[in-house]
């Protein structure tokens, strides 16, 4: 097949939505398949290091200048999408360069995917007015986006779920974000001791993710202090960079937890998966997610995991069996006190997601997809509602 990817956010920009596309372009390419992105095109950075990418003009956001958003100009790469001879258009995201993957692909008479990674209407804090009315609005569009497109692809049922409450009628096929197995089953254990000097009896909690808004982290600093009460051995790693790292240090300060805190910022995949496998205990506040890909990254480590009960961490987690799900702070506290002070219980639940994990790799992932593109271009509805119905 040949596959046009047209998204908002590409490398080098770091998020789930970049490590999706990137761990879906790498297997299906390595399946035979022919692939070109449609991106922003970012200052000081090599567009030669990676051929088969279509870069578009760009600015920086004022929110968080890290992320660029590319103008939606139509012209030129519809004319050089023609002449690729796409057989299909997969967009991720509803704005900006989606719109124009959308403009394309009816233009060209060619089916069109995309992808909901993003609950949008939790990332209205970023407008500068009216939130209450940007989130319906958002809602809305999203609604009206998605029934443009031939085909969804939600990251989990619990999100296909959610669609269909917004009124999407449009096929929805549940593909989750695969991972390397291998990569983080095979981490470093030594890495977070070694690189930031953590005492052997200090046991770790870690947390990867952006450092932003939608991800809670005030809370998990609230939980964190919670957990000193009656834990005073205990480090809490941040893996990760964002627009509130400078909030979240003086938060620290005030909460008294600074010196009990690493901020490790970006690091690369392979020390990231020694983070991982360094650590006792992965913790995760968020509550905007569609699937958590960094769940699944921690149980492939063989770590329990604590989360808050929502959306991407409810269809990820299995209650009591591969990690925790908390609605309330001190219920996050209360299960982490638990796993702390029981090692054969943490040892339980890790080994049991290490075999969730399995289910979730990158390569059955990617054969899932090209299932759901193989039966678009077949035009067969039998075929899409068959793996609709699938669990993954």
């Amino acid at each position: 097949m040949r596959i046009g990817i047209f998204t908002d956010s590409y490398k080098p920009y770091v998020s789930g939505v970049v490590q999706s596309i990137d761990t879906f372009t790498r297997e299906l390419r390595r399946r035979g398949h022919y692939i070109k992105i449609f991106a922003p095109r970012y200052p000081n950075y090599d567009e030669n290091d990676e051929p088969g990418v279509y870069r578009y003009p760009s600015f920086h956001t004022p929110f968080y200048p890290e992320f660029y958003i590319g103008m939606p100009i139509t012209w030129g790469s519809r004319r050089f999408a023609r002449d690729l001879q796409l057989d299909l258009i997969h967009v991720h995201s509803p704005f900006c360069l989606g719109q124009v993957g959308a403009s394309i692909a009816r233009r060209l008479g060619i089916p069109l995917v995309f992808t909901y990674h993003t609950l949008y209407d939790q990332y209205v804090h970023y407008f500068p007015f009216a939130k209450g009315l940007a989130q319906k609005a958002v809602v809305f569009m999203a609604r009206e986006f998605c029934n443009r497109c031939d085909l969804v692809v939600a990251p989990t049922k619990v999100i296909e779920r959610l669609l269909r409450s917004y009124g999407v009628t449009v096929p929805i096929v549940s593909v989750a974000t695969g991972i390397n197995l291998q990569l983080f089953e095979s981490g470093d254990r030594s890495f977070l001791r070694r690189r930031f000097g953590i005492a052997p009896e200090e046991k770790i909690l870690l947390y990867v993710g952006r450092l932003s808004k939608e991800k809670n982290l005030d809370s998990l600093f609230r939980i964190f202090n919670g957990v000193l009460r009656h834990n005073p051995a205990v480090t809490l790693a941040l893996s990760g960079s964002g627009p509130e790292d400078e909030e979240l240090h003086e938060l620290a300060e005030q909460l008294g937890i600074r010196s009990k805190l690493i901020f490790t910022g970006r690091l690369s995949q392979e020390e990231v998966a020694g983070a991982y496998k360094s650590a006792d205990l992965f913790v995760f506040p968020s509550m905007t997610e569609t699937q958590g890909l960094v769940l699944v990254e921690a149980m492939a480590a063989g770590l329990a995991v604590v989360a808050r009960a929502a959306f991407g961490s409810v269809a990820i987690v299995d209650e009591g069996v591969t990690g925790y799900l908390c609605d309330t702070e001190e219920a996050f506290v209360e299960r982490i006190d638990q796993l702390l002070h029981d090692q054969a219980l943490r040892q339980r639940i890790g080994s049991a997601a290490a075999v969730r994990a399995q289910n979730l790799t990158a390569e059955k992932m990617a054969i899932r997809l090209e299932r759901a593109y193989q039966a678009l271009l077949d035009k067969d509805q039998p075929a899409l509602e068959r793996l609709a119905r699938e669990e993954i």
